[in-house]
């Protein structure tokens, strides 16, 4: 087990990339906090977390919101004494729409979950990381984060805001034996990217199914990266195993950034 005795924050952890991140963590042998919006699906995922004999909990949160942080941290130092893990998961799609035709609202809440969100998170965990002198604070960015990307602007800035605060965290955290890298998917298979496709096929008048093989036409392994694969990377990330390793920006698309 190379995560046995640590404990670990996700957040957006009752779903999705989360709920698999939770799950590989268990795995490896630690404790978990998990946070989201929806008290039903953290608890849920809890219990499998629970069942595979590891401590667990569900703590509402909206990671936009000071207070809930806080109380967030709070509660799993309260449960578990210590924080080891930090993943900065939690993020909202935000509106499939023109530059022009952008509701100034969708852009305000896009950047408040997905950026300052992150921000929140990582600034209440280093309290508790800076005095015990380690830990690992792993983000969620996207490779929307490094080009264009056309009709997905407040997405696509919020992730390349997460890369240059990563990098920038993992210079001021070093000394303190704290590892800060990000994680970039391109489009992870699941209901989220089912559910921007659905979008995209909204806003272009072309079928999700046409979008999805376009997706995958563009890897040059012809396909698209399942949430599993992302956990494991994290699971990585988390472990000693990565000790030269901070700073970084990875990518995880199944080459879907360099496809053609």
């Amino acid at each position: 087990m190379e995560l046995k005795g640590k404990v670990a924050i996700v957040t957006g952890g009752g779903q999705g990339i989360g709920k698999a991140i939770a799950l590989a963590y268990a795995r490896e042998g630690a404790d978990v906090a998990l946070a989201a919006r929806n008290r039903e699906k953290i608890e849920a995922v809890a219990r499998q977390v629970s069942e595979m004999g590891r401590r667990a909990f569900g703590v509402p949160a909206d990671v936009s919101k000071r207070g809930d942080v806080e109380s967030m941290v709070a509660q799993t130092m309260e449960r578990f004494g210590k924080i080891d893990i930090l993943v900065n998961n939690v993020g909202i799609a935000g509106p499939t729409a023109a530059v022009i035709d952008m509701k100034e609202e969708e852009w305000d809440e896009v950047m408040a979950v997905n950026l300052k969100g992150t921000m929140l998170c990582s600034q209440a965990v280093l309290k508790h990381m800076i005095p015990q002198k380690s830990g690992r604070i792993i983000n969620l960015s996207s490779v929307g984060g490094i080009r264009g990307y056309p009709r997905r602007s407040p997405y696509g800035v919020s992730k390349s805001g997460i890369n240059s605060f990563t990098q920038t965290l993992a210079v001021e955290a070093g000394p303190y034996n704290i590892y800060v890298n990000a994680i970039s998917p391109g489009p992870v298979l699941g209901d989220r990217l089912a559910m921007i496709f659905e979008r995209q096929a909204r806003a272009t008048g072309v079928s999700p199914e046409e979008i999805e093989t376009g997706v995958k036409k563009k890897s040059p392994l012809g396909k698209i990266v399942t949430e599993a694969e992302v956990a494991e990377l994290a699971v990585f990330l988390a472990s000693d195993r990565s000790s030269g390793i901070t700073g970084q920006i990875i990518n995880i698309t199944a080459g879907f950034e360099i496809g053609v």
